[in-house]
């Protein structure tokens, strides 16, 4: 029996989304302000839409869907966290979500199109034609007591990106990112998505995000995304020429010593299984796996 109602988001839903959220989704770190920030003002470039299923007044589940704006390959798109609350499910409101999110990327006209699933919905995710790709492994660190803060060899500066004009992050991001591995060739953000993304989300921990200087030049970063006592590696990496350095390590170290510094208790990553460089940093920094995700792909027609 449906008792709900599926509706476009709403800035005001962002307390519902994000309490949502954190029930079926509590390794994920996106506060009621970065969220209400996305509803309001998403990038238009990616045609971004979200919907809510609202039961009794409450927000019970959720679901957005845009156009990849990095990737070489053409007319992509995500379903990006589809979820219902526990207590919602199997009355109809996933499907009807996910058939919102499909109607509003044929309109736009995406053609293949991927999707994350926790493993236990993988049934669902195959019934509505989707095929299980690769695994995402999520993990969690305790930040207390606060990693010490490390000690950078000679030639080598540890600064915020307080510190750093964000055209310079900028750069490291996309040179560090373009061979991450994942289902889509990724392209470097422009600056424009970039800075309205990373640098103006409201969620970014300016004083805790690190970026690693060699010899004057900006070589390695980590930002971290916060809300309240959680944080977020939201990206973690170096530029090719720099790498084999354990420069990336130290960027995160940093970065974890400035955030629990700052009051932050709990740090969250994920990464994918091939990701081999950064699963090692993250073993050696403490972290623990806590959840998994499946991408999916599927074509649309």
């Amino acid at each position: 029996m449906n008792d709900h109602v599926i509706r476009p988001a709403r800035p005001e839903d962002a307390p519902g989304v994000v309490a949502l959220r954190t029930t079926v989704h509590p390794y994920l770190v996106r506060g009621v302000e970065s969220t209400r920030h996305m509803i309001a003002q998403p990038p238009p470039e990616e045609d971004w839409a979200a919907w809510v299923a609202e039961a009794d007044g409450q927000v019970v589940g959720w679901v957005s869907a845009y156009r990849y704006s990095h990737t070489s390959a053409a007319n992509v798109g995500e379903v990006s966290t589809l979820h219902v609350h526990p207590a919602h499910r199997l009355r109809g409101a996933g499907t009807a979500l996910l058939d919102a999110a499909l109607a509003h990327l044929r309109r736009i006209g995406v053609k293949r199109l991927l999707t994350l699933s926790q493993p236990e919905s993988l049934p669902f995710a195959r019934r509505h034609g989707f095929t299980p790709s690769r695994e995402l492994r999520y993990s969690a660190l305790d930040l207390r007591p606060a990693p010490p803060m490390p000690e950078p060899p000679p030639g080598v500066r540890l600064l915020t990106a307080t510190e750093v004009d964000p055209r310079r992050i900028h750069r490291v991001d996309a040179e560090a990112s373009v061979d991450e591995p994942g289902d889509v060739p990724t392209d470097a953000l422009g600056y424009d998505i970039w800075h309205h993304e990373v640098w103006e989300n409201v969620g970014l921990d300016r004083e805790a995000s690190t970026v690693v200087e060699v010899d004057g030049a900006l070589v390695a970063v980590s930002l971290v995304k916060r809300d309240g006592d959680r944080m977020w590696s939201d990206f973690t990496g170096t530029v090719p020429a720099h790498r084999g350095r354990g420069l990336a390590g130290l960027a995160k170290r940093a970065a974890l010593h400035r955030a629990a510094a700052g009051g932050v208790r709990t740090a969250y990553a994920s990464n994918d299984e091939a990701n081999a460089p950064m699963l090692a940093v993250n073993a050696r920094l403490g972290y623990r796996p806590v959840a998994s995700q499946w991408s999916c792909l599927r074509d649309l027609t």
